[in-house]
């Protein structure tokens, strides 16, 4: 069965005018707009499409692939602001994600990079982004060790660093002291867990260096 907000690979039904329609299994068919349609197809072949909903809400397929799929936070930039229903922000798709007001921590202006987390609203099955991003953060204590290289979102500046989020998980802090320049939200890093602290809240470090010390000396020790 196809699976709404995400990738799938699906076979191919029927050919109309407007496209071709994907066997979405329990979801029913889902179409497949003619631009999408990749050069060289063959009626047996199975497609790589996103699955989500048209201005119309109805199911539509695209072999483009979003900025971040359900169950995935990123930075996106508002595009627009509908005073009755909320923020809509670029995606990478025609259609735009609904931000909703009650999503909103704080309001939020056109042209601004918003840190969310994408979901599927249990009301409507609609996808949207939400901003409250505690609610979708793991707290448990991840397993991490120091020095340990990780991937890291960063989702804005605090007066110690930037926040950050790990491997689409946790939350983490990088902190400004040893950072050769600004960064911005939205970048995606890589780099290195200093500390792992209670709630599951991570210090984090874009120098190695350090740690590659620590570990030549505790080799010499251990060796001694």
């Amino acid at each position: 069965m196809a699976i709404l907000g995400k990738r799938n690979i699906l076979s191919i039904v029927r050919e109309s005018a407007p496209g071709l329609y994907l066997d979405g299994g329990e979801l029913g068919e889902i179409l497949l707009p003619g631009r999408y349609i990749p050069a060289g197809l063959k009626p047996k072949d199975k497609l790589d499409v996103f699955v989500y909903r048209d201005s119309e809400d109805r199911l539509v397929a695209t072999t483009e692939t979003p900025l971040a799929m359900v169950g995935e936070f990123a930075c996106l930039k508002v595009i627009s602001v509908n005073q009755n229903i909320g923020a809509f922000l670029d995606w990478g798709l025609a259609k735009d994600l609904l931000l909703p007001f009650r999503e909103q921590e704080i309001p939020v202006r056109v042209g601004q990079p918003v840190a969310v987390y994408v979901c599927l609203d249990v009301k409507t099955n609609r996808i949207l982004a939400t901003a409250r991003l505690n609610r979708h953060l793991n707290r448990d204590t991840p397993a991490y060790r120091s020095g340990q290289p990780v991937n890291f979102l960063i989702t804005g500046r605090t007066p110690l660093g930037y926040n950050a989020i790990v491997e689409n998980a946790h939350r983490g802090l990088l902190y400004q002291d040893k950072l050769a320049a600004p960064l911005a939200a939205g970048q995606k890093l890589k780099g290195f867990v200093r500390t792992v602290r209670s709630g599951g809240k991570i210090d984090l470090s874009l120098d190695a260096s350090g740690y590659k010390r620590v570990g030549a000396l505790t080799d010499q020790i251990v060796q001694a």
